[in-house]
């Protein structure tokens, strides 16, 4: 976070701020822009972050709600290692200055009173934890040989996936199910359960096994392990 560090010489940062005896928080990041469409602000903020970590790489998205609008910060990748607690809410404070910068807040919290141009929201994604278990080490390494894009174009209904390795106590372990659907997000098994499919980062298939990396703080390197198994073969 070097480099945000010295982005942020003499900006008064969003964390910096009290209260003052009243309950009242002022604060107006000096990257807002009055009336600035929300996709225009997403993408300023996303060349932002990329630009200023530059040993990080992150996605950004919004969202709106009825109430308000969202910017969601996802980590993609980074040379920290944030497995542990104090680094990783060190990061969310640092990044969330980072986003505060594009956006204003007021609020007292005596009056239970708050207006914002968005909520912000910084999360460490499964393609983070993907990639730190890689530089550790990970546990039944599957060569990618097959992406993902090509392994959705190739599954078929009437495939079945045998479910080889996962977490302890996971409740499909061992059991081999078929496919009914396979869909753009996901694929639905004969049980009328589903799978995600994850980003491409968190996918590896050689042709008969197939690696999805969930890794998150607990265990980075968390994952199913599933045989393919051809309607066909």
């Amino acid at each position: 976070m070097n480099d945000a560090s010295a982005a942020n010489a003499g900006t008064r940062l969003f964390s910096q701020i009290e209260h003052d005896e009243r309950g009242n928080f002022h604060y107006e990041g000096d990257l807002y822009r009055p009336n600035e469409p929300f996709p225009s602000l997403c993408r300023r903020i996303e060349t932002h972050l990329n630009a200023t970590c530059r040993e990080m790489r992150f996605s950004v998205r919004g969202e709106t709600f009825a109430h308000g609008r969202k910017i969601i910060a996802e980590l993609l990748d980074a040379q920290d290692d944030l497995a542990d607690r104090e680094a990783r809410t060190e990061f969310v404070v640092q990044i969330r200055d980072q986003l505060e910068r594009f956006g204003f807040t007021r609020s007292n919290f005596y009056q239970d009173y708050m207006r914002c141009s968005f909520y912000a929201d910084v999360r460490i994604g499964s393609a983070y934890w993907a990639a730190l278990a890689n530089r550790r080490g990970r546990a039944n390494p599957v060569d990618s040989l097959v992406s993902l894009a090509a392994f959705k174009r190739r599954l078929k209904p009437g495939d079945q996936l045998r479910l080889v390795a996962a977490p302890k106590g996971h409740r499909a372990l061992g059991t081999t199910r078929t496919v009914t659907a396979v869909r753009s997000g996901d694929l639905i098994f004969e049980t009328k359960s589903y799978l995600t499919f994850p980003r491409a980062a968190g996918f590896a298939c050689d042709g008969r096994f197939i690696r999805i990396a969930n890794g998150n703080e607990y265990d980075p390197d968390e994952h199913l392990l599933y045989e393919w198994l051809p309607a066909s073969a």
